[in-house]
């Protein structure tokens, strides 16, 4: 599969992950808030740099741009092919679990994402979503280069 379209598959999983998450936050008092875990992190990197961290918009524009734009690569690693559905399952999954678990090791905190069961079940659920949608569009994109 070509680069582009694994970008192109991992991109649409990580907005289909922000739109979703951004959606959840606004309606569900138990949603995660995986906006603060990353305005947290990039505080605190900032922190130990000696820079002081924006105000809290620009803070969590700038988490927003971070968190697509790594969602989009590391979601790219579903690419295509007969096994594109498992990648994308075990990618989405492995990373909610890791939202749900590295968080208070890493020192952001654990309440964003691991407050409740159903915080905890929609994080992994937000990022399974994030890799099976990667995994859709890298079909799709696969099937474009020959009859599916």
């Amino acid at each position: 599969m070509e680069i582009s379209k694994a970008l192109v598959s991992g991109l649409a999983g990580a907005v289909a992950l922000t739109i979703t998450h951004e959606t959840l936050r606004r309606l569900v008092p138990e949603a995660p808030r995986m906006d603060v875990l990353g305005m947290r992190a990039i505080s605190k990197i900032m922190k130990k740099a000696g820079a002081q961290p924006p105000a809290d918009d620009t803070l969590r524009t700038w988490a927003m741009v971070g968190d697509v734009v790594s969602n989009s690569l590391y979601y790219s690693l579903a690419g295509a092919g007969k096994d594109t559905w498992l990648r994308g399952s075990l990618l989405g999954a492995g990373a909610g679990a890791g939202a749900v678990l590295l968080p208070g090791p890493m020192g952001l905190g654990t309440d964003p994402s691991n407050r409740t069961n159903s915080t905890r079940a929609m994080t992994v659920g937000l990022y399974l979503l994030g890799g099976l949608v990667a995994a859709a569009v890298g079909s799709a994109l696969a099937c474009d280069d020959k009859d599916c």
